[in-house]
């Protein structure tokens, strides 16, 4: 009767809060409130990233958009440096790292999945290497093993092609690393967003759990969800609740189910009755 809900998940949104522009139509209080919160955001990035050319590393901020809402796996921390050296104005250090994360999550699904098929024909041109530096390997075995989805095959596709411009000698650069970092963090973003998002229509979630992300029963033993988004669960039933604590999320699920198996269908329709969940 249970299933397994998404809890560990990284994001920062502040840059979609700082693009929104306040209108003249709001009451008096939601401006306020507003230009408190982009205050507050402001002063943060100002102790983050320090005052020194402050507007500058604002713009580089904003412009970057909010890092993607996914699940922990072999990107977060990474992607995190890569943002933080784009908004201090190290745009080349930002390209190269975007584009060597990359070829690291690439790596990294590859060898976390390769005993998994050890009866494909792509099998015998993996299993001997601890490492693939050409893209075109990785993308089409783990495209073959239904590993990678569409999204994200078509991101790093044009990842590839950005590595291949930034890391081979062209004078250009010397002049457009800003947008070059930008385009290739942003396409990295995609790659995560299409791999690794802890929300959205990816066809391993439950449909019509508005908030909140709860896995199919018919993924859990599929080799990437096992791997990658089982870790980062806790295994719920319909009526379970959570309560934020200062060290992360409390669960309380100690309803006495019923033992019996339920749809995915009726799983979201019991989590989304608040009527009929007990001491509701």
């Amino acid at each position: 009767m249970k299933r397994y809900r998404i809890l560990n998940v990284d994001f920062d949104a502040r840059a979609n809060m700082l693009n929104i522009k306040m209108e003249d139509w709001w009451q008096p209080k939601v401006k306020q409130l507003h230009q408190e919160n982009q205050a507050k955001i402001w002063r943060g990035l100002l102790e983050d990233f320090g005052s020194t050319a402050g507007k500058a590393k604002l713009k580089n901020f904003i412009d970057l958009g909010a890092a993607p809402f996914s699940v922990l796996a072999y990107h977060n921390q990474f992607l995190r440096q890569i943002r933080h050296s784009f908004v201090i104005g190290g745009y080349y250090p930002a390209l190269t790292g975007a584009c060597a994360l990359g070829e690291r999550i690439l790596n990294h699904l590859l060898l976390s999945h390769r005993d998994f098929f050890k009866s494909s024909p792509e099998y015998k041109t993996v299993y001997r290497k601890d490492s693939f530096d050409n893209w075109d390997t990785p993308i089409a075995t783990l495209n073959s093993w239904g590993i990678l989805q569409p999204d994200a095959v078509t991101a790093f596709d044009e990842l590839k092609d950005i590595r291949n411009r930034a890391i081979h000698f062209r004078p250009e650069t010397d002049h457009d690393d800003r947008s070059l970092a930008l385009t290739a963090i942003h396409t990295i973003g995609r790659v995560i967003d299409g791999q690794f998002s802890a929300f959205g229509t990816h066809s391993w979630f439950i449909p019509n759990t508005p908030g909140t992300s709860f896995l199919k029963k018919s993924v859990e033993n599929d080799p990437f969800i096992r791997t990658v988004y089982v870790p980062n669960c806790v295994l719920v039933g319909p009526y379970h609740k959570l309560e934020h604590s200062s060290s992360g999320w409390i669960v309380h699920d100690d309803f006495a189910y019923e033992e019996r198996e339920i749809s995915d269908e009726e799983f979201a329709r019991l989590h989304n009755d608040k009527s009929s969940h007990p001491n509701a």
